[in-house]
């Protein structure tokens, strides 16, 4: 039989205290809170008569300061040995101006900011206040090391600015006129971008059947050849934008072309696993080299080496050997589709760009990934490797989307912003970067400084439908001045220098 418990006595149970005492303290310490006279750090004429001696003022502002220490920076009161070693860093005092001109140090003080600055002293115990005397007169000069300083109201230090404009008007005005003087100093320091003459569009060229997808310059400057969705390459003069030659050999959309410079091939990559290499004397393909396990995005030439690296919807990039065809390398690294990839003579001899949102940079020698760059937020669909300095350009969609690296290691250099989907990048001698965008957008930006200075429009071609105005591809002839670009009209345009 279980033991019976026995209930508990009146005298046992604790006494709680009477409701009304806490309903009476709960409605003080409210009244005490939000029926406040104007703090001390206001500008009305009533905190000018501000009294801290006085309970009836001084005590609802304590009240209102000490909730809202204990609210918002109780954390902070107490900072961890390292943030307390940084702020006390190694390094000469900072000279004292408090015993050379005291009425010049009492001048840069704005009163309110004393009585505040005393009240929170008060408050955090770092002051205490001696014989009922005022101690909201003089501002902290010292905190216990073992002590936040982040409610201490930080006074600026004196400097040639400030000197000034005591001298011209003192108070919140000089310190205001001081901040004004710093920005400019700091914008005359910034980087000007350089003057570059605007662009207009110079001919208009028909031909394909299918969006544009790839266009790539002779180095001799001469011709070009584009790529299109019709399964086409087609060759075109420079000069006057005539069809030269028609090439036939794809099942699918062509999405790469490039012109090696020291032997007459063409190299075409396209959706349909393949890649050719054409012989321009004999205008047939000599060599293919199998191994995607599907489409193919972007292709590039190395420019010293016989290397050629392919990237595409396998999420692979593949070197290949010019003449054995032989498969040098498989790049995997990236989570998804590589839509372009660009080579170089000097390490990063490789970069990719992914849909995963990444940038790889790759040792082509070891066959590794040295270096992932994660700062797009979007899929990087263009890449784009200035023809001088050791920096490329990346482009995505989203704001702040374009953005210059400086390599071997990758650090971000600039920011720019182009508000679509970059669909191709071109950078060429003279520093001018080009942005082609999904919606037909164009974009051309100083490269030095990422500032735009130019904008326009694709207009789409009779015929076509509005939505057709995307660029897809786009590339500078070899000395800079002409610029060709292919879109989603099925016509190729050349743009010039004004």
């Amino acid at each position: 039989m279980p033991p019976q418990v026995s209930a508990p006595s009146e005298a046992d149970s604790p006494l709680l205290p009477s409701l009304e005492s806490l309903i009476a303290r709960s409605s003080k310490r409210t009244r005490s809170l939000f029926s406040l006279p104007p703090p001390p750090h206001s500008n009305s004429v009533a905190s000018l008569h501000f009294n801290p001696t006085d309970p009836s003022t001084s005590e609802p502002i304590k009240s209102h300061l000490r909730s809202k220490i204990s609210s918002e920076y109780a954390d902070a009161r107490t900072l961890p040995p390292a943030i307390l070693a940084q702020q006390a860093g190694p390094g000469p005092a900072k000279p004292s101006t408090s015993n050379s001109n005291p009425s010049s140090q009492h001048s840069r003080k704005r009163p309110h900011d004393s009585l505040l600055s005393g009240l929170i002293d008060e408050i955090d115990g770092t002051k205490k206040a001696a014989n009922g005397s005022s101690t909201t007169t003089t501002t902290t000069t010292t905190t216990p090391s073992h002590s936040s300083t982040a409610l201490t109201l930080r006074q600026p230090a004196p400097s040639s600015y400030s000197n000034v404009s005591n001298q011209a008007g003192g108070g919140s005005t000089g310190l205001l006129s001081s901040a004004l003087i710093h920005k400019k100093e700091m914008a005359s320091r910034a980087a000007k971008p350089t003057f570059h003459p605007q662009w207009k569009l110079s001919r208009v060229i028909s031909g394909h059947l299918g969006w544009v997808r790839s266009v790539a310059v002779e180095p001799g400057n001469k011709w070009f050849a584009t790529g299109a969705g019709d399964r086409m390459i087609k060759i075109w003069d420079l000069a006057s934008g005539e069809l030269k030659l028609s090439l036939t050999g794809h099942i699918s959309t062509v999405r790469g072309l490039a012109i090696s410079p020291r032997h007459p091939y063409l190299f075409s990559c396209g959706e349909d696993k393949q890649v050719k290499c054409w012989d321009l004397e004999q205008n047939k393909v000599i060599r293919s080299y199998s191994g995607h396990l599907s489409g193919i995005y972007s292709l590039s030439l190395h420019p010293t080496l016989d290397v050629l690296v392919t990237a595409g919807r396998d999420a692979s990039a593949r070197v290949w050997d010019m003449r054995t065809k032989a498969q040098i390398h498989v790049l995997t690294g990236h989570r998804a589709t590589i839509a372009s990839v660009v080579t170089q003579d000097s390490d990063p001899q490789v970069i990719t760009g992914s849909m995963d949102a990444t940038v790889k940079l790759w040792d082509l020698a070891a066959g590794k990934c040295v270096t992932t760059l994660t700062h797009h937020k979007k899929s990087v669909r263009a890449l784009a490797i200035h023809p001088r300095e050791f920096t490329f350009a990346s482009g995505s969609t989203g704001g702040r989307n374009i953005k210059t690296w400086k390599c071997p290691e990758g650090i971000l250099v600039n920011n720019a912003s182009h508000d679509t989907i970059v669909n191709t990048l071109s950078v060429n001698a003279d520093g001018v970067l080009f942005s082609g965008g999904d919606n037909g957008s164009l974009k051309f930006f100083d490269y030095g400084t990422g500032t735009p200075f130019q904008s326009a429009e694709d207009i789409p071609q009779p015929g076509s439908l509005d939505a057709e105005a995307g660029v897809f591809c786009s590339a500078f002839d070899q000395t800079g001045t002409r610029l060709i670009t292919g879109g989603a009209d099925k016509t190729v345009k050349v743009y010039k220098e004004m």
